[in-house]
């Protein structure tokens, strides 16, 4: 059984994506897709926050697909730290309780371009760590002509929130994230996809080593080659944390099928049929962790 983490779609055919001609993908389309490469359900996260679209998508969006199809889709809402009148004070418990209602498991994609230290940030993290609601962060390296929360090469801002709230689960994605795994990442590098061996002493195993509320969201190129890069680290990293990685494509648009779709699948599954990772292993990180994390007693019926 695989359960995706991290997938996006908008309501129908729309305005062009923001990187090309195609438009994002929409429900129909990616529940072929599922189909197709056998993934069961998956976890839609609302774009919600203009820092990283052209386009600003509500969380009913989301609900609404949720509700149609409750069988394959699992909604998370997610709440700009600067909606409420912009206010480091503002109470959105309530608004979380809201959504948890509606049936949201979660917050994200949080993308907003403000630094981890933002009195406004750090005020939406305690929120959810109050609700039990998990949250999937996108990490940008800069102020500007990006999206995510700004921290710096090392990730002390990330840090700094694992330390506030201990409770609050925290899935950690995107290129800045991942680079990470390495302990020879660098100012030069840490935006992108490095490839070679792992070198040891990288901040992510040292920060899931650390705090035990930072899973992994192995998603999207940056989580494919932080594993790909490396596959004998790959397996001994996800041996250690296989309680805390999530499969996940990160499907944007239907050209996705020829790349994101299928990247991790297929590579958890090789590693499994040479041995590198254990039947045990393989079940949590597709689909096991995520019954858990998001308490979905019926998901393995």
């Amino acid at each position: 059984m695989l359960i995706d983490i991290h997938v996006h779609c908008m309501r129908e055919i729309s305005l062009p994506y923001c990187f090309g001609e195609e438009p994002m993908i929409w429900p129909e389309k990616l529940l072929s897709l599922y189909d197709q490469a056998g993934i069961a359900m998956g976890v839609l996260l609302p774009c919600s926050i203009p820092d990283g679209m052209h386009f600003v998508q509500s969380n009913e969006d989301i609900l609404d697909y949720a509700e149609a199809h409750p069988e394959r889709f699992i909604p998370f809402c997610n709440l700009d730290p600067r909606l409420l009148f912009n206010d480091s004070e503002a109470n959105f418990s309530w608004l979380m309780d809201y959504y948890k209602e509606r049936g949201c498991k979660g917050i994200g994609e949080l993308t907003t371009n403000l630094p981890f230290t933002d009195p406004r940030v750090r005020n939406l993290f305690r929120h959810a760590e109050r609700q039990s609601l998990p949250v999937t962060i996108h990490i940008a390296t800069q102020d500007g002509k990006t999206y995510g929360l700004i921290d710096q090469l090392g990730l002390p801002g990330l840090e700094g929130i694992l330390q506030e709230c201990p409770q609050l689960s925290i899935l950690g994605h995107s290129q800045a994230f991942w680079s990470h795994i390495s302990g020879d990442v660098n100012e030069q590098n840490w935006r992108g996809y490095p490839k070679g061996k792992v070198a040891p002493g990288g901040r992510i195993p040292e920060l899931m080593r650390k705090y035990p509320n930072l899973l992994g969201d192995l998603s999207a190129g940056s989580g494919c080659n932080a594993l790909t890069r490396d596959p004998g680290f790959a397996c001994e990293f996800l041996d250690e944390f296989q309680d805390r990685l999530y499969f996940g494509t990160d499907v944007c648009r239907p050209c996705n099928e020829k790349d994101v779709l299928y990247m991790l699948k297929d590579f958890l599954a090789e590693q499994l049929a040479k041995g590198g990772i254990s039947e045990t292993v393989y079940a949590k990180i597709t689909h096991l962790n995520a019954i858990r994390l998001l308490d979905l007693p019926n998901a393995a019926n």
